[in-house]
């Protein structure tokens, strides 16, 4: 619905929302990413599939420019879309991004993308649910493993764990990376930033530390100093067993009761946190339980999520190393002629292998490669454990996070009425005055 070249969509886009307008709205375009897995597509398909894409989710009613790019070793296509239905003239916010988050229109468009590559057998993400969606710049900034408000996030819990009191805090967090402007006279008294943040932009802002959440403000990060201190030293069966180790691989009956060991500690932490908690006191304490019960959990699961990532490394990397190995194999039997004939014919192939062995090396230092078979199972068990973790710590945060509420909505109360008593009290002494 609009012309091809560049310029003139843009311009044509502009017209539209002149004509029409766009509403509460400031975008003027969204911008779609496709990306297809190294080597299943031709640029020809992704168009193809780009195209059936659009038309399932815009129904011919906005103006986009579709592109194929080639420049990475993963064909994609971008999308720029005219932020205004052209009959309509409502915002494609207005249209697609109602209701809870799931069923937004991010979550159809990748519904409709995993169909269309399906039907055109091509690979999906089997376990989105494993992941969220994300801001473009936090996207961007995980790309270089630099998810700020996360791994500022991270880092400030590590600190908090090694923590003896909250002045020992504030002289840590260097260590971990983390710059603190700390100035108990002011409102805002506790602010972060990460020193790689600072170092990639000069121009970079501390971050509020009620930005990052409840429990991350100066008087909450004192009390949960002391509550992870006391669930370290009163609670230690709270904590996760991994069943991951080779003697939970052996027996089932070890793999069960780990399982009921987990669930109870889990159950025994949400009865804690559902007691009575009618004052501001007990709400606090219940919250900082909660979180900090959260805490022990995260050391074993960010131990499961590495290994994730390095059996997800490994395995396809083996494969790799098998695909190209034969053309080594014949390579190595040939000999004068043959063999220089045979090197030239499959030189990409025998380049690709040594690169896939000098992979290999640094993957498995000792150079034992273990059977595929064995980390495909490793990884499937690893995962159902991290989906079970996932599970049980999203529980908890949950609780915590709704007695932090309640907690901050109590303290909110009791200030209201402390300002109405004053003035209460203030116009009383007033109307003294006067007779």
């Amino acid at each position: 619905m609009c012309v091809s070249t560049p310029c003139g969509a843009s311009e044509q886009f502009k017209n539209i929302r002149e004509c029409v307008g766009t509403g509460r709205s400031r975008s003027e375009c969204q911008h779609i990413i496709q990306s297809f897995a190294p080597g299943e597509v031709t640029p020809e398909r992704a168009l193809l599939i780009g195209q059936e894409l659009c038309k399932a989710l815009f129904n011919d009613e906005y103006q986009y420019v579709l592109a194929v790019h080639v420049d990475h070793e993963h064909i994609h296509n971008h999308v720029i879309v005219n932020n205004v239905n052209f009959y309509t003239g409502k915002t494609f916010e207005t249209e697609h991004n109602q209701g809870k988050i799931p069923d937004r229109a991010w979550s159809k468009l990748r519904t409709i993308s995993d169909e269309l590559c399906r039907k055109h057998g091509l690979s999906i993400i089997e376990n989105p649910h494993l992941s969220k969606g994300k801001s473009h710049w936090e996207w961007e900034l995980d790309k270089q493993n630099l998810s700020w408000k996360e791994q500022l996030k991270r880092a400030i819990d590590e600190v908090i764990k090694v923590s003896e009191d909250f002045e020992d805090f504030l002289q840590k967090c260097a260590d971990f990376g983390i710059l603190v402007d700390y100035n108990p006279d002011h409102k805002i008294d506790l602010k972060f930033m990460l020193a790689e943040q600072k170092e990639r932009n000069p121009r970079a802002k501390f971050t509020r530390a009620k930005t990052l959440g409840y429990f991350y403000e100066s008087q909450q990060i004192r009390r949960r100093i002391e509550s992870y201190k006391y669930q370290m030293s009163h609670r230690p069966t709270a904590r996760i067993i991994r069943t991951t180790a080779e003697k939970f691989q052996q027996s089932q009956d070890l793999t069960n009761w780990a399982d009921r060991e987990n669930m109870k500690a889990a159950s025994k932490a949400l009865n804690e946190m559902n007691a009575s908690n009618s004052t501001l006191e007990e709400l606090e304490s219940a919250a900082h339980r909660a979180f900090a019960e959260f805490m022990v959990m995260s050391t074993p699961q960010f131990e499961l999520s590495d290994r994730i990532h390095a059996l997800e490394e490994q395995i396809p990397a083996i494969e790799e190393y098998r695909k190209y190995k034969v053309y080594y194999k014949n390579y190595s039997s040939l000999e004068g002629k043959a063999k220089k004939k045979y090197g030239e014919n499959c030189r990409y192939e025998l380049d690709q292998y040594h690169e896939c062995r000098k992979k290999l090396k640094e993957l498995f230092p000792d150079g034992i490669i273990p059977k595929i078979k064995d980390l495909q199972d490793e990884l499937k068990k690893a995962r159902e454990d991290y989906a079970k973790m996932s599970a049980e710590r999203k529980a908890i945060k949950k609780e915590a996070d709704r007695l932090s509420r309640l907690a901050q909505q109590k303290r909110d109360s009791q200030r209201t009425l402390a300002r109405y008593m004053q003035n209460e009290q203030a116009a009383k002494r007033k109307k003294g005055q006067l007779e």
